[in-house]
């Protein structure tokens, strides 16, 4: 369960009360999540009919001064028809409250369910969905870069260390020392940005049969490359959990549903392959870093690197799944 801070009933009551939702019924922790903690909490609502809503606190690879960004970007894309939560001010306006140096914000509950065995369907509408909100954000003010990039991506692996990283899988060390140069080296610019997601796994979506309902935790949002993001969702969607089985009708289908909204263009899918080896190079770093340095006593379950170095593997020998 992704809950590394506790706060008790008392406290929760009071922060709630900060918000115009009504008196907190219930709070219950939720299993997903890496970085932050996140609790489902139930009030009496505005009119006493009852209301749900996600309260977050950030806890690591977040910045506090990019809170504005992530939650303006939720508020912008809801207005202009998105499906993203909105973000709930509280009583003063503010986006988000400050708990020491850690920072809470609270978002709006959204209906469905995330799937771990998508459909065709499903691929085909998260794709749509993720083009809908690259072109909704071609007017939003903010800009962010990229936090979690090639350098970061290295500067993880650094951390490990190649003995650490063997000790993961003996294959590993030797895998990234191999693939990270002739990605780096590679990487294409000049490619059309926006807003990016950056983190579109199916843990991040909401949905009701076929239909997305919600796109959630825009906490790696930035402006990069949308190609990018296509290929950090192909990863996350068209592969099982352990990243040795891929679906070529779920990429098909999920490469269908962006392009009904936004085609790409040529030089993007030429640079889809080596995009998809780099989505899967930075999950494998992060999966890496965590798997070795999360606290014995988080909450939390710790994610196989191997399941994305497997994937990094796939996409450097079989480019032709983006012809």
């Amino acid at each position: 369960m992704a809950v590394y801070t506790q706060i008790g009933a008392e406290e929760m009551a009071a922060l709630v009360n900060e918000f115009d939702v009504g008196e907190l019924v219930s709070a219950k922790g939720i299993a997903e999540g890496v970085s932050n903690s996140n609790w489902l909490l139930e009030t009496t609502g505005r009119d006493g009919s009852g209301a749900r809503f996600i309260l977050t606190m950030y806890e690591f690879r977040i910045e506090l001064e990019d809170l504005p960004y992530f939650l303006s970007l939720l508020d912008h894309l809801a207005a202009k028809g998105c499906p993203v939560p909105r973000t709930i001010h509280d009583r003063e306006g503010a986006l988000f409250r400050r708990r020491g140096e850690k920072a809470l914000a609270l978002i709006e509950f959204l209906p469905g369910v995330s799937v771990s065995e998508p459909t065709v369907g499903q691929a085909r509408a998260v794709g749509a969905a993720l083009a809908q909100m690259h072109a909704a954000s071609a007017d939003f003010a903010g800009s962010r870069a990229n936090g979690m990039g090639l350098a970061e991506w290295q500067r993880l692996f650094d951390e490990c260390g190649p003995d650490s990283l063997a000790s993961i899988d003996p294959e590993l060390a030797g895998l990234v020392a191999e693939q990270m140069p002739k990605i780096a080296a590679g990487w294409p610019k000049g490619l059309p940005r926006a807003v990016i997601h950056a983190d579109l796994f199916p843990d991040n979506v909401l949905m009701l049969g076929d239909r997305v309902t919600g796109l959630i935790d825009f906490y790696f949002a930035c402006n990069d490359l949308m190609a990018y993001d296509v290929a950090v969702t192909h990863a996350a969607w068209c592969f099982d959990a352990t990243g040795r089985n891929f679906s070529a009708e779920l990429s098909q289908a999920l490469l269908e549903g962006y392009e009904s909204v936004r085609p790409l263009s040529a030089e993007e899918r030429a640079a889809l392959p080596l995009l998809a080896q780099g989505a899967a190079m930075r999950f494998t770093s992060s999966r890496a870093y965590d798997w070795l340095n999360t606290p014995a006593d988080a909450l939390v379950v710790r994610k196989d690197p191997m399941a994305f170095a497997r994937r990094l593997q796939f996409y450097a020998a079989n480019p032709e799944v983006f012809a």
